[in-house]
């Protein structure tokens, strides 16, 4: 697995100390929802994102790898995924999986493919 895939990129325009909660999230083919919840923590950055109704108010994980940019001006994260890439994801449950090292490596292997 990759291990950059869990941390943001030196290009991404992250700032430690900055609340992404909130932040609207697009994929690269369009609006995916927003921050629910974020980690900062070294070797496991992620957001989560509550997708509304686009994926029946489910909630995805996405590692911090797979953000290209964040405009702290408009409060908007890119992502360098598709929705249907995130949308096949394994489903993300936060009672089960936050924490659960299984679970990132189920992860790590969706999104760090071919990528």
């Amino acid at each position: 697995m990759n291990e950059n895939l869990w941390g943001y990129g030196p290009t991404a325009g992250h700032t430690p100390d900055a609340d992404l909660t909130g932040y609207k999230v697009e994929a690269t083919d369009g609006h995916i929802g927003k921050v629910d919840k974020h980690s900062d923590e070294v070797g496991s950055q992620y957001i989560v994102v509550d997708t509304g109704v686009w994926i029946f108010g489910k909630e995805v994980l996405l590692p911090a790898g797979t953000i290209t940019s964040i405009s702290h001006e408009d409060k908007t994260i890119q992502v360098a995924r598709s929705k249907d890439e995130i949308k096949s994801a394994p489903e993300f449950d936060k009672e089960k999986h936050l924490g659960d090292p299984h679970y990132r490596d189920q992860l790590g292997g969706h999104y760090g493919s071919g990528h």
